[in-house]
């Protein structure tokens, strides 16, 4: 007879911190690991996550879909303990703060002027968001045990907050990068500010990526658009000398944009992001 997945429980905490450049405040969930209250000598590293509403639950996720971390966490209990993040979005003003740069390949009026803000928001997790966590809770909060991971424009983000702050993040999950968006701009700033040796980073894009709001900024295909984007982005940071063995690029045959393939790589990306800690046969490339 099979055993049973142990069912065990996860406590979520939640807060509310201000964000100044918004006026608004902003729900920031917090997952602790199994036995944190129990285990009170031990620390944990911290995964941050953009998108915060699609990270747990599927009933509230954009696309009715979530990373399903919670099952991910239970599932995989050859995983280092950690402390899971899911810092939610700012909804309809999602675009402007997920893009450092306003965009450069709008087609239409609607998105002419989005993005701008992400500057902002990366200094806003940073230096109210990180020291909010490390005050209220058990962290290790030296860079090597800070991961930061999203998806689109939260890979854009990802991307960018890993090269403006190679000090406080030591992991990088990059997923279905969409750095399209404002392309030079991006590239320009990776190429010019270099992450801290030994930061590791997962690249993950799909080779069906592109949908009907991504028609709205480039003509073309979009799928191509995608592949691209992370081809650029791995080739910058090989050009500055970063380490191959810290990078891991997959283009995944057939996978499309959704959180769907996203949640079902997961446990790799953060396998990657163990490898160190974790038996050789667990950690596959």
């Amino acid at each position: 007879m099979q055993a049973k997945a142990t069912n065990y429980y996860l406590e979520m905490k939640q807060h509310e911190l201000e964000v100044p450049y918004y006026q608004k405040k902003r729900r920031i969930r917090v997952l602790l690991p199994k036995d944190y209250d129990k285990e009170e000598w031990a620390h944990y590293p911290v995964l941050y996550m953009h998108d915060g509403q699609n990270v747990f639950y599927s009933k509230e996720a954009f696309s009715g879909y979530s990373w399903k971390l919670i099952p991910l966490i239970k599932q995989n209990k050859d995983l280092p303990k950690m402390i899971i993040v899911g810092i939610d979005n700012a909804e309809e003003r999602r675009l402007d703060e997920y893009a450092p740069w306003q965009t450069d390949t709008s087609r239409t009026a609607t998105y002419a002027h989005a993005g701008g803000d992400g500057m902002l928001y990366s200094d806003w997790v940073v230096n109210t968001v990180k020291p909010f966590i490390d005050a209220h809770y058990r962290t290790k909060p030296e860079r090597e045990y800070t991961l930061l991971a999203g998806s689109s424009m939260g890979g854009l983000m990802t991307a960018y907050m890993g090269a403006a702050h190679p000090e406080t993040f030591g992991v990088l999950g990059v997923f279905s990068l969409a750095s399209w968006f404002s392309e030079r701009d991006f590239l320009r700033f990776i190429r010019n500010h270099p992450l801290a040796n030994g930061t590791d980073v997962y690249i993950q894009v799909g080779t069906k990526e592109g949908d009907a709001t991504d028609a709205q900024f480039i003509e073309g295909c979009m799928n191509q658009a995608y592949i691209d984007c992370s081809l650029a982005y791995y080739q910058a940071l090989l050009q500055q000398g970063h380490a191959l063995d810290d990078i891991w690029l997959r283009i995944l045959a057939n996978e499309t944009h959704h959180e769907k393939y996203w949640a079902a790589h997961f446990v790799e990306f953060l396998r990657f992001a163990f490898r160190k800690q974790l038996p050789t046969h667990l950690v596959r490339r």
